[in-house]
Parts: C-alpha cells; structure tokens; sequence
C-alpha cells in the first residue's frame, strides 16, 4: 500500500488580477523526507507555501497537507495544528520578550517540547529578558525557528528558514532539520542558499514562474546528471545530439558542452562516431541543476 505524501496538489493556482502566481501546480512531497523548495525571486514559492497553510485561497485547483484539504477553513485550521510553520519575515509579538513569546506559543500546543524549547534557548544563546523589538534580524530568525523546532509535529514548513544566520546559526539550523527528519518529521523548506538545500535534502522542487519544472531526489541527480565536454576537429552539428537526456547544449567553435540528466553512455558514443577528438564527463551540483533548469547562463 502506498504511503498518503504529506503534501499533494492538483492544478493549484493563484491570481491576483492578470499576474498568475502559481499555475497548475501538481506537487507530491512524501513523507520522512527533507524537500528542498528552489525558485527565483516572484517564482511564486511563498504564495505556494500559504495556500499549503491555507492562509490565502486558490484561485483554482485543491490539494491536501496531512490529509487535511487546503481550501476548506476547518481543515486548514487542523493543518496548521499539525505543522510547525516559519514565515519568510519572521513575524513575531515585538511587545513580548523572548521568554514571554515562548510561554505563549506553548499554550497552543499539544506537542511543545519544553526540553527542547530550553535547549534551543541555550544553544541560539536567546536573551530571555529582552523584548522582542530589541532583537537582531538573526536573533529573531533563531527565536522563530525555536518556536517550530520546539514542537513535536509531523510537518515543518519553513520559508527562508536561514535568512539572517551567521554561518554558526545556519549550521545550527541545518543539524536541527536532520535531527528533526530523524525523528521522523517530514521537512518542506524554501531557500535561495542552493549549497544548504544540497547539503541535507534529500528531494528537490524547482518552481519558475508559478509552474513546477523539476521534482527530483538528490541521488537521482548525483546519478545521472553529467556534464559532458566535447572536442571535435571541425565545428559540430548539435541537432545530431539529439537525444534522449540531453537537456541543454552549447558549442563555442570545435567545442561543444552537452548537459545531460540520463543517457550519457548513449551521448558518449554518439560523440565517439561524430569523430570527437575529445571526451570529459564530469557529475554535476544542484546550483548547476538549478541554473540549467531556469535557463541561466
């Protein structure tokens, strides 16, 4: 039997007037995993990840979070009880102090952790007495990712969870998305830190333009993305590398460069009857999975 994904759309979309900000938007997030949620700036991933929350409604299209159907008020309110949220600016109760804000938020919660509330409190070095208004930016990252990572829940969903750390928060951040995937909560985060998503996701979303233009494991691209380099002693022809898996290809004079998600052997012995004077494979990262998916050179 197939496990329920914690996460599933159907031709989501948002609009506001012409701008279509998401469109037809199928996602499936699976459970146990760590989701890396890639995309430019205006790509349309924080107006996807509050209809997730149902914070605001679609225009068309439905989906579900833990099972809970997103459209439908009462169920979105049952979500949001299940999942540990982090929004992008980090809204908190300026005329709390860091230990008041942290009483509060426990009040709601079934799955608060007080163990792990003073731990983190420790760890980010939180000054418990000083109002919230006070803080740094990266103090106050630390402080809303207290207040999610303090919980028990099934579901975290975090938009640009490290924006404000230092390198030492960020490392912090990521030890502590692990460890919570370890105890068995799913992960779902937005972030322009490609090299972060890369270090602990195990699966990656790219959305462009309101539209889903990869959904992929990390092991999948570390096993069959490659970069392929080519030299020829006469300008090559690139329509006869055509193939199957070849997702982008650039030729400067006898040099070409074939950017492939599959098929390489099949690229490989193609170029060896082409007369390819020439042949470099090399694996590639996911900033240059990310880049070749947008088409930015």
């Amino acid at each position: 039997m197939t496990e329920m994904p914690v996460i599933q759309t159907r031709d989501l979309s948002k609009s506001y007037g012409d701008l279509e900000a998401v469109r037809g938007l199928n996602l499936s997030v699976a459970r146990g995993r760590i989701t890396g949620f890639l995309g430019r700036n205006g790509a349309g991933k924080s107006t996807t990840i509050k209809m997730l929350l149902g914070m605001i409604r679609p225009t068309s299209g439905d989906g579900e979070v833990l099972g809970e159907k997103i459209a439908d008020p009462r169920s979105s309110l049952e979500l949001r009880r299940r999942t540990a949220y982090v929004s992008e600016d980090k809204r908190l109760y300026d005329y709390m102090t860091v230990e008041q804000i942290i009483l509060f938020t426990s009040s709601f919660y079934s799955d608060w952790r007080p163990d792990a509330a003073r731990g983190l409190t420790s760890e980010y070095e939180l000054p418990v007495a000083r109002k919230i208004k006070s803080l740094s930016k990266g103090m106050r990252t630390k402080l809303a990712l207290l207040l999610a990572l303090a919980r028990r829940s099934e579901l975290l969903i975090l938009d640009e969870p490290s924006e404000g750390l230092d390198p030492v928060g960020i490392e912090q951040l990521l030890q502590a998305l692990v460890t919570r995937s370890a105890e068995g909560a799913a992960v779902f985060f937005s972030s322009h830190q490609i090299a972060e998503v890369e270090r602990i996701a195990d699966h990656v979303c790219i959305l462009d333009r309101g539209r889903l233009i990869m959904n992929a494991a990390l092991d999948d691209i570390r096993r069959y993305y490659r970069r392929i380099d080519l030299s020829f002693p006469f300008v090559p022809t690139e329509r006869e590398f055509h193939l199957r898996g070849v997702e982008s290809i650039h030729t400067s004079g006898r040099q070409m460069s074939v950017f492939a998600s599959g098929n390489a052997e099949a690229i490989i012995e193609r170029a060896r009857d082409c007369q390819a004077t020439s042949i470099e494979v090399a694996p590639v990262g996911l900033r240059e999975v990310f880049l070749n998916a947008l088409k930015v050179s």
